[in-house]
């Protein structure tokens, strides 16, 4: 049997080709911060940037620009206090950046919007502590998590993203919102989201490094999933689709291509999957130090995320592989 038939012609692979990353399928992180004139590089995120409050709306024009469909915002505010007050405030910065941007630009792109409270809150974990437990109170979180989500609404927000990984937090959501008039938001949940090193990056972005005491977890594995943990991965995405999820996510994706194929195999929901910080800065750094290919390399990681079974991928590498789409 020859196989190789099929590979000794550029276009004959391209029409046998399986999987594609297309436009469509990426989500580009923008983040925030209060205060900021103009924009600041994150150094462990090279080509990446906080953006201040009107900086921002220039990344989101030169998404519109190339071509991709949706961002997620990220929210870096002045003031950080325990219970993440800024974030239950509808003239907050994320409300605030909402308006804005569906001001600016209405429906030329989706406003996704995270919800959680790790960048607001001075302890940089993702609700209010319980201080016995030294962990984050769940029911407490759900209650003020429901508040968030309905500012995020009336900004305009056109899905919503809860990330902290609370039970409950889909139903707790999706009631919130069905009963305040707003049923027609959509739900992406982080529902598969782990315990991960991965994410050091994004924690110098949002300035949201936890912090530990005798009265907080050292980290955040009394809530984020057990990265050893299979079988626990797919039972977190279906519950969160039994309680309405719109969307799934496995969040990391790099190292962990056996729960997104599982999950998919496992739903008919729509799954994102979120190439993270840590995953993102391993292939600037490996290209700026001239051991790969930057653009070769970023492709082949964003089309496997396909191959795995992603519908739709949240990346830093976005804004890149839009131009590299774009020719």
């Amino acid at each position: 049997m020859n196989l190789r038939r099929l590979r000794l012609n550029a276009n004959i692979r391209d029409l046998v080709r399986e999987n594609y990353i297309t436009k469509n399928d990426l989500i580009m992180p923008v983040f925030i911060k209060e205060g900021l004139d103009g924009k600041n590089e994150i150094p462990s995120m090279p080509g990446i940037y906080q953006n201040g409050e009107n900086a921002f709306l220039d990344e989101i024009n030169e998404c519109i620009n190339l071509g991709i469909k949706a961002v997620i915002l990220f929210g870096i505010p002045k003031l950080k206090d325990s219970c993440g007050s800024d974030a239950l405030s509808e003239e907050g910065l994320i409300a605030r950046s909402v308006r804005k941007a569906k001001e600016t630009f209405g429906d030329k792109i989706a406003i996704i919007t995270d919800l959680c409270f790790c960048e607001f809150t001075d302890h940089g974990h993702c609700g209010i502590i319980n201080p016995k437990l030294k962990t984050v109170d769940n029911e407490a979180t759900l209650e003020i998590s429901a508040k968030q989500a309905l500012i995020h609404a009336k900004a305009g927000a056109d899905m919503i993203a809860p990330s902290g990984m609370m039970d409950d937090i889909v139903i707790t959501l999706r009631d919130a919102l069905d009963n305040n008039g707003f049923s027609h938001i959509p739900i992406m949940s982080y529902s598969t989201k782990f315990a991960s090193a991965f994410y050091g990056p994004f924690r110098d972005a949002a300035e949201s490094a936890p912090v530990a005491n005798e009265y907080l977890p050292k980290n955040r594995k009394t809530y984020q999933m057990d990265t050893a943990n299979a079988r626990e991965a797919l039972l977190e995405s279906l519950i969160d689709e039994e309680q309405g999820a719109d969307i799934l996510m496995v969040k990391p994706a790099l190292s962990f291509m056996d729960i997104i194929k599982t999950v998919k195999e496992n739903t008919l929901k729509p799954l994102c999957i979120y190439n993270v910080s840590g995953e993102y800065s391993m292939v600037k750094a490996a290209s700026m130090n001239g051991w790969m290919d930057y653009s070769t390399l970023m492709m082949e990681i964003l089309t496997s995320f396909k191959r795995a079974g992603a519908d739709m991928v949240i990346s830093y590498h976005s804004k890149d592989a839009a131009k590299i789409l774009n020719g």
